[in-house]
């Protein structure tokens, strides 16, 4: 499914706006690093691949952006550790586990 990806950067967070819902990645930015702290999405959109979608368009921006990851999130830790090639983002030195 396409989602349009919101970087409400006032609200420190990326947004999918999706039937009256937000979906949400929350994160803290500090020069050229980012650290994505918290995913959440509502129950009403849970199974239904909502926050992987979510995690997949905003390591693209972040890549886009080129800044350096600092994945805090468990949910997006094990996305990075799904899906390998997106460890490139990731700041040298952390392990995802």
């Amino acid at each position: 499914m396409d989602y349009k990806l919101i970087d409400n950067t006032e609200g420190k967070q990326y947004e999918y706006h999706i039937d009256g819902v937000i979906a949400k990645i929350e994160y803290i930015r500090a020069k050229d690093k980012i650290y994505l702290t918290h995913t959440e999405v509502p129950k009403e959109l849970e199974g239904q691949g909502v926050a992987s979608a979510l995690v997949k368009d905003v390591l693209n921006d972040i890549e886009k952006k080129e800044l350096t990851l600092i994945p805090m999130c468990p949910f997006v830790a094990s996305y990075i550790k799904r899906h390998p090639d997106w460890k490139k983002l990731v700041l040298k030195g952390i392990n995802i586990a």
